[in-house]
């Protein structure tokens, strides 16, 4: 894996405007977050916090009144344009959604090669002729993440971790340096979380990657992530310690329905 830059920040976000009709999804957030971090991202449903990761990769375009959006110093968007050379940065970003996005009809394997498709030629990812070193690399990330001896399976017969840890082996071949994770437990069973989030948090302690994850499982910010980013109504409500979420912050950023919808009535 790539190391990333040291000298500028993995994800900077200066007045980040997203409007979707008379929706301000998002409104005027300003975000730095460090080489080597791991931060959640959590807020009530609506709060911006899935579409801030998006408008940092660039998948969506930020208002025209938005100011700059750079990820490991590239400029991705600013004022509602797209930075130049955005695709082939897109490189260093893994981007691991709700959903796993992985092609159900193919090979485990052969969707953690496409992975590499950003960086070898075009007729070889056309036809599927992946290099050696590529597959070397597939199945050193799929073992990376525990999931070698499934290779050879249909990613339609596995399951939702497996599928999860499938498609975070497909960033780690994808050599990315900076992974924005949106949602990636909130389909699976507990078990199959845990799992998914103890990887992200090796990866990160383990292998430097930087890991930027939305949450709606407050619990799991506070024991995975040593800084938490808190949003609102498109604004940031909080930003700093995991450890300092309170009970009482808490119902402040999500309101009364916090002890059902969070910890069942836990009052830490």
């Amino acid at each position: 894996m790539t190391t990333a830059t040291k000298s500028v920040p993995a994800m900077q976000v200066e007045n980040a405007r997203m409007t979707f009709g008379t929706t301000q999804a998002l409104n005027g957030v300003d975000l730095t977050v460090e080489n080597g971090e791991m931060v959640a991202l959590i807020g009530p449903s609506g709060s911006g916090k899935s579409t801030l990761l998006r408008v940092a990769a660039a998948l969506q375009i930020a208002d025209s009144t938005s100011g700059k959006v750079s990820v490991l110093g590239h400029i991705m968007q600013k004022k509602g344009k797209i930075g130049s050379g955005v695709r082939s940065h897109r490189t260093r970003i893994g981007f691991i959604f709700q959903q796993f996005n992985l092609v159900g009809r193919l090979s485990l394997f052969s969707n953690v090669m496409v992975g590499s498709l950003g960086r070898i030629s075009k007729w070889r990812g056309t036809f599927g002729l992946f290099p050696g070193d590529v597959k070397q690399a597939a199945m050193d990330a799929l073992e990376r993440v525990g999931i070698a001896q499934f290779a050879g399976m249909r990613s339609s017969n596995l399951s939702g971790g497996q599928q999860q840890r499938g498609a975070i082996a497909r960033a780690l071949v994808q050599g990315a340096e900076v992974l924005f994770a949106d949602e990636p437990i909130a389909s699976l069973d507990p078990v199959s979380a845990r799992k998914v989030m103890e990887l992200l948090d090796d990866l990160n302690k383990n292998e430097a990657l930087t890991v930027v994850v939305t949450l709606h499982q407050v619990d799991y910010a506070r024991e995975f992530c040593a800084r938490t980013v808190a949003l609102n109504e498109g604004k940031i409500v909080f930003d700093g310690p995991s450890e300092e979420l309170t009970k009482e912050k808490l119902i402040e950023i999500y309101g009364p329905e916090y002890e059902t919808a969070f910890y069942g009535g836990d009052d830490s």
